[in-house]
């Protein structure tokens, strides 16, 4: 098999938006508590003011537009009409239930009053609920298999779409069904897409509508690192050397950690395995199916779990050694500050993750006297790019009007207004933006920053770039470009159904053992990770790996 560059004119249009949306931590981050918002009934003149281009059209230029005569994304703007969705019944005002992780932006209210200002010829209102980054995870499953009335859910492979969509808890989307009531999506969406959200040959979400890069990268307080005499770092022994220092000299002294490690270090893993080249063939919560990239896809027997490798468990030592250098609190497990937010406010010298760091490393620089570098450690690997499935929106098996639901997301997704309006907030106030799709945020833009919301990271297009992209970021990402790598095996999606009992207690052992591993909370790795890895087999991982392996070589035969 011929290996597949990554297109360099993609990479060129989507790099800095894509870096900017969420890629989750396969256990999931902790933060500051976020809440509930519904529709609010802001007055029309909170409209977005500074362009034209950004202004609600009139009912008359919508319902004058038709499909046909809509221009291609990025080159005009895109305006719906409730002409569009004739096969929807909208007689009846119907309000959609949409359920997002992550915390509530301070200006939420204003932008969602002003989503459902623009609704109203659709008969329809949007209301919001925020599943906090330390409440999703318990509260997630229960949402969707309980009373309440769910419309619209965030949902991503690193966010239980496939633990989910094998319970049925989402709405079958049918080439039908799309061409029907999404007529956006079935004109916009990119058709390779779809592939990426279909489970055992039904497609259960939306998929974003970019696939771009996904570098894994450090951000560090350069200012402590250059109090103790260290200039830069290059590789992943420099960043060890780097949290050695900082556990057994700074820490002391101002009670700032290495890394202020929250849940687990998953993000810092994915870091650590770019240094072997490596994809993941299975990305499920913790339980990840893993093999080095050479150019080839994969056999199966090429693939194995992330923890059975030697990848894994020299890196469980090297979080013990930095655990035991006091590089993060002992409470780590525990915490319910991201580390992210902690780096933020000073209180941790690094952070790990995609291009999003900058948004933490600009709070953090606001304070006299700190600076900041960012630093990719693997400058002689591939870079990955980002799956169209890594954010995603799905429709909640249990609407109880999936057509509304259909509409609300087809108009958030590819409306322009609409879509800027949940992406950037509203112009004039926390963006600007020019003819050719540059934006740049402005002093409020602390109140929504871009892509502060998780629907927007699974509704972007390819048509926003941000202007005058930090340099430092923009660096790194220039020398991406010619190492960025498609994932082969990422249009194959593992069914579970066959094994779900044996998959769900393979998984309980993984959330019990692979946070304290990857935080180094344990007194012997080899002993503990063996012990992971036994009580895994002894619970059916030999039945899962089975599984995956004849459904893998089932597609593999296709390719």
């Amino acid at each position: 098999m011929k290996k597949k560059k990554f297109l360099a004119v993609t990479l060129a249009t989507c790099l800095v938006v894509s870096m900017l949306a969420g890629c989750g931590n396969s256990g999931g981050d902790s933060a500051s508590t976020g809440g509930t918002s519904t529709a609010t009934d802001t007055a029309s003149d909170s409209g977005a003011s500074g362009g034209s281009d950004s202004a609600a059209p009139s009912g008359d230029t919508a319902a004058a537009a038709s499909l046909d005569s809509l221009p291609a994304i990025g080159e005009g703007q895109i305006v719906a009409s409730p002409d569009f969705y004739a096969a929807t019944d909208l007689s009846k005002p119907y309000t959609v239930n949409m359920y997002l992780i992550g915390d509530t932006p301070n200006d939420w209210d204003k932008v969602l009053g002003m989503v459902n200002d623009y609704l109203k010829p659709y008969n329809t209102e949007l209301a919001v609920t925020f599943m906090s980054w330390s409440d999703y995870q318990t509260m997630y499953s229960l949402v969707l298999a309980g009373g309440e009335q769910v419309d619209l859910i965030f949902t991503a492979p690193w966010c239980y779409m496939y633990t989910e969509a094998a319970k049925g808890s989402f709405y079958e989307l049918t080439d039908d069904f799309i061409a029907t009531y999404m007529p956006l999506a079935n004109k916009y969406q990119d058709k390779d897409s779809w592939s990426e959200t279909t489970l055992s040959g039904k497609t259960v979400a939306v998929p974003s509508n970019v696939a771009a890069a996904m570098g894994k990268i450090v951000a560090i307080r350069q200012d402590l690192a250059d109090k103790h005499g260290i200039s830069e770092l290059k590789t992943w022994d420099d960043y060890m050397n780097f949290m050695v220092t900082m556990g057994e000299k700074e820490t002391p002294e101002s009670g700032i950690y290495g890394l202020a490690s929250s849940v687990d270090n998953n993000e810092l893993w994915d870091v650590y395995r770019q240094q072997f080249d490596t994809f993941l063939a299975l990305d499920s919560d913790y339980f990840d199916m893993i093999y080095s990239w050479d150019g080839d896809l994969p056999k199966a027997d090429e693939i194995t779990t992330s923890y059975e490798t030697e990848w894994f468990r020299n890196y469980a030592k090297d979080m013990k050694t930095l655990a035991d250098a006091g590089c993060w609190s002992r409470s780590a497990l525990t915490n319910t500050v991201t580390d992210d937010d902690a780096f933020g406010a000073l209180q941790g010298a690094s952070i790990a993750w995609n291009g999003s760091v900058i948004t933490y490393v600009k709070q953090a620089e606001q304070s006299d006297g700190v600076k900041c570098a960012l630093y990719d450690l693997t400058t002689d690997h591939l870079v990955g790019c980002e799956a169209f499935s890594n954010n995603d929106m799905a429709i909640a098996a249990g609407s109880k009007n999936p057509e509304r639901a259909a509409m609300v997301l087809d108009l958030i997704k590819f409306d322009t207004y609409l879509n800027r309006l949940l992406i950037l907030g509203v112009e004039g106030e926390h963006y600007s933006i020019d003819a050719d799709g540059y934006y740049t945020e402005l002093d409020k833009s602390s109140d929504f920053a871009a892509y502060a919301i998780s629907a927007s990271w699974a509704i972007k297009n390819s048509d926003l770039h941000e202007d005058g992209a930090d340099p430092r970021m923009q660096a790194i990402s220039d020398g991406w470009a010619s190492r960025v790598e498609n994932n082969p095996t990422i249009t194959f999606v593992f069914d579970t159904t066959p094994v779900d009992s044996y998959v769900a207690a393979v998984k309980v052992v993984l959330n019990d053992y692979v946070p304290m591993l990857e935080l180094g909370l344990v007194d012997d790795v080899d002993k503990t990770l063996d012990e992971m890895i036994q009580k895994c087999y002894d619970s059916g991982l030999q039945e899962v790996k089975d599984e995956f392996t004849k459904q893998y070589e089932a597609w593999y035969a296709t390719r």
